[in-house]
């Protein structure tokens, strides 16, 4: 079975700005996949040369085995892309906005599929009214609805939710998931990381146009971050050396990395046989914000 993805040493340059510098990347079928970076990183030049809509200067680009460029319609069909910018004819209502996507790929009386978008992205009730008239979170669900319309195996959502309500969030998490557990491959694309994080199995992150990390969501967590202990001892007493000499001050509260809970006792062991008083303790899971912040504050790979 071909990936749902493949990327072969694909190069973009814009005069001195390298925008990709030779990504390689495969993406399985039936994956929840996050695409990470700051912007500026070549995350949406790599969605629009997947999209054919940036030639590469070099490499390959294939949507389920289908090579970008050679066949560039078969890849196309096999694609759907919602974009960061909300792009929309105003003189069309919803309903016949869907209609001509579905005609741009040649599918005709589409109808019962475009009902079942609108009702799960709860559009039925604008499904007549002008894309004029919609609120900016309406129209994203448009946009989200456009590129589902043609029932593609691979979706790529390129910060899908940038700006909008939590109900949207919901509305749309619930119908992709429902997606993804049908067999279509998910692409996701997010500033906000606890979504990549609660959605995507697999997470690659881009700096400058190079994959930098790319391994399971569990993994990422257990290699760069870890489980931290918050507490502040009363009256302001400093911590035992043995533990202060890898603790963090935050404040008033010191913060101590550890990987296993057992390790947890033998901290509080320790201030309580220098006769420190714990006054207040939290414990706090690993996040991908955290994993995000020190890949991106590594060192430069050489070019």
């Amino acid at each position: 079975m071909s990936p749902a993805i493949r990327v072969s040493q694909v190069t973009k340059r814009y005069r001195e700005l390298v925008a990709l510098a030779g990504i390689d990347l495969e993406i399985g079928q039936g994956e929840f996949f996050g695409l990470l970076g700051p912007n500026g990183a070549g995350k949406t030049t790599l969605i629009s040369a997947l999209a054919g809509l940036v030639r590469p200067d070099a490499g390959r680009l294939w949507v389920m085995g289908h090579d970008v460029q050679q066949d560039y319609r078969k890849a196309r069909r096999q694609l759907g892309v919602v974009p960061q910018e909300i792009v929309f004819d105003p003189f069309f209502s919803v309903r016949e906005t869907l209609r001509f996507q579905s005609g741009y790929f040649g599918i005709r009386h589409n109808d019962d599929w475009i009902d079942e978008i609108l009702a799960n992205l709860d559009l039925t009730a604008k499904a007549d009214v002008g894309m004029r008239a919609l609120s900016g979170g309406m129209k994203r669900r448009v946009l989200v609805a456009q590129a589902l319309v043609h029932r593609p195996p691979v979706i790529v959502l390129d910060e899908p939710t940038a700006g909008v309500d939590v109900e949207l969030r919901q509305t749309l998490w619930g119908f992709i998931r429902r997606l993804n557990g049908e067999g279509h491959t998910v692409v996701l694309t997010t500033h906000y990381l606890e979504e990549a994080e609660n959605l995507c199995g697999r997470i690659a992150m881009m700096k400058n146009g190079r994959i930098v990390a790319l391994d399971s969501t569990s993994n990422l967590l257990r290699r760069f971050s870890a489980h931290t202990l918050r507490l502040r001892l009363e009256g302001g007493a400093p911590l035992p050396a043995l533990q202060s000499a890898r603790a963090e001050r935050q404040g008033d509260h010191w913060v101590i990395a550890f990987e296993h809970f057992s390790q947890v006792e033998r901290v509080l062991a320790e201030i309580r046989a220098a006769g420190a008083v714990v006054e207040d303790m939290t414990t706090a899971q690993p996040d991908l914000e955290d994993v995000f912040v020190k890949i991106m504050g590594q060192e430069e790979l050489p070019s």
